[in-house]
């Protein structure tokens, strides 16, 4: 498994399409933001080789960074079935982190038996701003768990992410991040050398849209 490193797994997202490269037809999130980049690693489920090279990833970065991890838990719904075939992996008791559950109670929340003090992992596939990930993170510090950080496919990098996990004091460990896949994109012929530049500056200031050019953001 020597060959897991973050430009192979950058390469296999792209070969099954799990991460998109449009620079010149941006994706609109949720949010409004313009984006030249959309990912879905829940892709990956449906390569199996692919697949097979995430999850000895995510074994290798949870051997290596949370060794002494009791239980892992994914996050809802796209880090659940990488949390559990990791945790059949490593032969681990494995739960899920439910979003949302300010509406029907806490109780309901952490899916899964976990005891107060246990040290866990959450298994994520995507960090993007970090919000989503953080609030699993302080539903199982509540129950009383130590986290020892997050395990997860993809980062983007944002400034955003990076600040609120330092601020929560919560480590992050992912198996690739947007610079390496910007990279591969261009070696692999998705995008052109040129375009890196404009990704990065995306990547840097989500908000400002001066990446996509006068001719690129007056046609969307």
């Amino acid at each position: 498994m020597g060959l897991i490193n973050e430009n192979t797994i950058a390469k296999a997202l792209l070969s099954i399409g799990a991460v998109i490269f449009r620079p010149d037809e941006p994706f609109t999130w949720a949010s409004g933001i313009h984006s030249p980049v959309y990912c879905d690693n829940r892709l990956t489920l449906t390569a199996p080789d692919v697949r097979d090279l995430v999850e000895a990833g995510l074994v290798r970065v949870i051997q290596e960074n949370f060794a002494d991890v009791d239980v892992l838990m994914g996050t809802s719904t796209a880090g659940i079935p990488h949390a559990a075939i990791v945790g059949h992996l490593m032969h681990l008791p494995m739960g899920y982190v439910r979003s949302g559950a300010k509406d029907h109670g806490r109780q309901n929340q952490i899916e899964g038996e976990l005891k107060k003090g246990q040290k866990v992992v959450v298994v994520e596939d995507l960090i993007s701003t970090g919000g989503s990930v953080l609030d699993v993170v302080e539903a199982l510090r509540e129950a009383g768990a130590e986290v020892l950080g997050i395990a997860s496919i993809f980062t983007y990098g944002m400034r955003k992410a990076t600040e609120r996990l330092e601020n929560a004091q919560v480590r992050n460990v992912s198996l690739t991040n947007f610079d390496a896949l910007a990279r591969a994109a261009a070696e692999e012929n998705y995008i052109r050398p040129e375009d890196i530049a404009r990704l990065i500056a995306f990547r840097d200031n989500p908000s400002d849209e001066s990446w996509m050019g006068g001719s690129h953001a007056s046609s969307h």
